[in-house]
């Protein structure tokens, strides 16, 4: 694969964007300009790039983070924040339902609810070791683990 198409493949599967202007964005993803504002917007909101200035230049440059522990760990956070959080006060609000619980139903809906609510939860908890672990620590463990299981 030449380094042209490597580098254009890597920016599109990681959205990585090394340090690059948005016109330069644009033209090696062939995007339009809302298309790279709005998506580099989302890489700074997620904490995945930072916007730059370099002295005597009108650009911006963008630099996304470069260590790929400290990306899962930022996607992890945000999806537990946008995804698993209003799941879980979803799931939290619906178990409280109103209504004859010895009617055969309500008792599969909550029970439902209570198992989802489970799995859930504990997805939150394993997230929630892990974006607080240290990187070593959590290979260290997740390899024990998997050893243990052989």
């Amino acid at each position: 694969m030449e380094f042209a198409d490597a580098k254009e493949k890597f920016i599109q599967a990681w959205g990585a964007l090394g340090s690059l202007s948005a016109e330069e964005i644009m033209k090696t993803l062939n995007i339009s300009r809302g298309n790279a504002n709005m998506n580099l917007r989302a890489l700074i909101d997620w904490g995945l790039a930072v916007k730059e200035h370099k002295a005597g230049e009108r650009r911006e440059y963008f630099y996304a983070e470069k260590d790929i522990w400290q990306v899962a760990k930022q996607v992890i956070i945000e999806r537990r924040k946008r995804e698993l959080k209003p799941v879980l006060r979803v799931l939290d609000d619906v178990r409280s339902v109103d209504g004859d619980h010895s009617d055969p139903e309500v008792e599969a809906f909550l029970e439902t609810v209570t198992g989802l609510q489970r799995i859930v939860g504990q997805a939150d908890q394993f997230l929630d070791v892990m974006v607080k672990s240290e990187r070593k620590w959590f290979f260290d463990t997740l390899l024990q683990m998997f050893r243990n299981k052989a």
